[in-house]
């Protein structure tokens, strides 16, 4: 009984490490198609594949496709949001427009985020009206916690005025994020978008001076 039980056991582990491995794999392979060719572009077979899986495995896993970018988008821009998060609290009650700036921007340009810039950068700017209620999940509360953050930086600024200034921040955000691959060969090589130190001193600097700019409307 107790050899039995022990194999019933080692069976579960076994099918469960599988299930696991399965998942993962649609996920990886999901999220590096969506970055090269976008969401739209990419279908279910595309992924299925790509990662050597079956339509009934996505469907048992994910249900949907928006089931499955909206676990994509989970795995990646959640963790980015608690470190703006993290970042904006160790800025102190009083944050400066540049401390407020860089904790919204770093956790993008980071090195540990490098190797899914592409997808970041379609994720935020994903135009499908039927991805909305994604990006209200995943990118709203921590929009509404950084705008909340600039009017009190910056008194002068009504609120509409802000959510336009912040988004054209995360306009240029994710524009360098998904097309700065062509941004060498564009400047002859005088522009290195791999010096992520320097990218980011320049996108705040850019983004300092867009929030400090007279109010023209």
């Amino acid at each position: 009984m107790t050899d039995r039980l022990v194999q019933t056991y080692d069976l579960i582990i076994r099918m469960t490490h599988r299930a696991i491995d399965t998942k993962t794999r649609i996920l990886d392979t999901a999220e590096k198609l969506f970055g090269d060719k976008g969401f739209d572009t990419t279908s279910l077979r595309d992924i299925t594949a790509e990662a050597d899986v079956n339509l009934a495995a996505v469907n048992y896993h994910f249900q949907s496709k928006d089931s499955l970018i909206d676990a994509i988008i989970a795995r990646r821009v959640e963790p980015i949001n608690q470190k703006r998060r993290e970042m904006l609290g160790a800025a102190g009650p009083n944050p400066t427009l540049k401390q407020i700036l860089t904790a919204f921007l770093y956790p993008l340009i980071s090195p540990d985020v490098s190797l899914v810039a592409p997808l970041i950068g379609r994720i935020l700017a994903m135009p499908d009206v039927c991805r909305i209620q994604l990006f209200k999940k995943h990118m709203l509360p921590v929009a509404q916690q950084f705008s909340a953050a600039l009017a009190k930086a910056l008194p002068d600024l009504n609120e509409s005025e802000i959510m336009w200034r912040l988004t054209f921040t995360a306009g240029a955000m994710a524009h360098i994020m998904a097309r700065s691959v062509h941004l060498q060969e564009l400047s002859g090589g005088k522009c290195d978008p791999t010096d992520r130190p320097a990218v980011l001193a320049r996108l705040v600097t850019f983004a300092v001076a867009g929030f400090q700019a007279t109010e023209a409307i």
